[in-house]
């Protein structure tokens, strides 16, 4: 071959060289494009209902089913607020709810950690088969155990129309339970403890000072999803509240669909539901980071 040739064969190499690694750059901007609209989609369409039911308490029914729909806020807000408070006393059921969902938490939080820790870290006789047995509770729907739980809020107990019957009832969970075992295993070294141990630290303290710190993640986690349920539940308060003022948020709303003065008040309802879902959103939104962490934290170390 000539000296031209192999020149020539030289910057035809060169040109499709720079064609390919072009074309490279092109396929993974368009793979990236594509992958970021998929997300901004996805985020749209789980924001976009929050955000219409925020607009929605602003109108007044006419306006809610009218059509085409407004996606702009009304001038009924005020309005629908002072209906609200004639329906139900808002603001002491917002305050019962949240002082359950607290109290309750932090209750469950503190049992599930114990009992996970125990059986994470102790040896004791029994220990696999009680876990097991402890399991083996999940499998039992929870409306299964209605009945004998209402006989025994109402006539042992006698905790009808008091917070202790929302309280205290699934303050140790064994979902929690397995939750706080699967990650005091994966990131509590046993090496601690016997380091604290052998410096003559109480086995409360251990746990108090030592390992609770370390569970901040996994607390989070259940923390929110606890916060959350306990939020959301309906069926065991419109069991054991019989007062108005006594009912959680959402036994609360549910008498705004069915006050017979008025009759159905979209706007009142869409209202009541856009302030009793801020404050999960608050929640959720303050507590990310940790809540991924507590979640990622058993698959980043498997």
């Amino acid at each position: 071959m000539t000296p031209s040739e192999i020149t020539r064969l030289i910057n035809t190499a060169h040109r499709n060289a720079k064609r390919k690694r072009r074309a490279k750059r092109w396929g993974r901007l368009a793979r990236e494009i594509v992958f970021n609209g998929i997300l901004l989609l996805g985020a749209f369409l789980s924001a976009f209902p929050f955000y219409w039911m925020f607009i929605l308490a602003t109108q007044n029914t006419n306006q809610i089913f009218s059509w085409p729909p407004q996606f702009t806020p009304g001038e009924s807000l005020v309005t629908n607020y002072q209906t609200m408070l004639s329906i139900i006393p808002f603001w002491r059921n917002f305050a019962n709810s949240l002082f359950v969902g607290i109290t309750h938490t932090a209750l469950a939080l503190l049992f599930c950690s114990m009992g996970g820790y125990a059986f994470a870290m102790y040896r004791f006789p029994g220990r696999d088969w009680l876990f097991a047995l402890l399991l083996a509770t999940m499998m039992v729907p929870w409306i299964a155990g209605i009945v004998p739980w209402f006989i025994l809020i109402s006539k042992w107990l006698q905790w009808i129309n008091r917070y202790e019957a929302l309280i205290i009832p699934g303050a140790a969970s064994a979902f929690g339970i397995f939750w706080m075992r699967q990650y005091v295993q994966e990131s509590i070294p046993s090496e601690l403890l016997d380091a604290a141990r052998i410096d003559g630290c109480p086995e409360f303290l251990i746990f108090f000072r030592i390992v609770a710190p370390l569970l901040m993640p996994a607390f989070a986690a259940l923390g929110i999803m606890i916060f959350i349920n306990n939020w959301n539940a309906f069926l065991g308060p419109l069991l054991v509240m019989q007062d108005k003022s006594m009912y959680t948020l959402p036994v609360a709303l549910a008498l705004l669909r069915q006050d017979p003065r008025r009759g159905f008040d979209a706007g009142v309802l869409m209202l009541g539901t856009a302030m009793a879902t801020l404050p999960m959103l608050i929640v959720f939104l303050a507590a990310t980071r940790r809540f991924m962490a507590g979640l990622t934290l058993g698959a980043l170390k498997g």
